[in-house]
């Protein structure tokens, strides 16, 4: 199983950007989906989740300004992002959880927010 994230990069305060992730191999079934996030010499931290009946999760910090979503048919799940600032700049990592609780990983895509 592999997951592709891509959609970061370099955006002013106040801008927006959108994160798609994708997923290919074998897979039966997906539950969770989500993104978490780190900055150097940090942990990753969870940013947003959703369930496989579309029930949604948020850190305090993105709450209102982060909408995440999913797309079974094509095994992706989205992270659009409003409102940037510079504290959201941060490595993003998006993962599944499959239908025996094992987690895979993307390989992460940086999100740059200038002041």
């Amino acid at each position: 199983v592999q997951l592709q994230a891509y959609g970061g990069g370099l955006v002013q305060a106040g801008g927006s950007l959108r994160l798609s992730c994708e997923a290919s191999g074998r897979i039966l079934r997906i539950y969770d989906m989500g993104w978490y996030r780190q900055i150097p010499g940090k942990e990753r931290v969870l940013v947003a989740t959703i369930t496989s009946d579309r029930r949604t999760n948020y850190a305090d910090s993105v709450k209102g300004r982060f909408t995440i979503s999913r797309d079974n048919a094509n095994r992706a799940v989205y992270l659009q992002m409003n409102s940037l600032k510079p504290e959201d700049t941060a490595v993003y990592y998006c993962f599944i959880k499959d239908h025996r609780s094992r987690d895979y990983w993307g390989q992460g895509t940086q999100v740059t927010v200038s002041s």
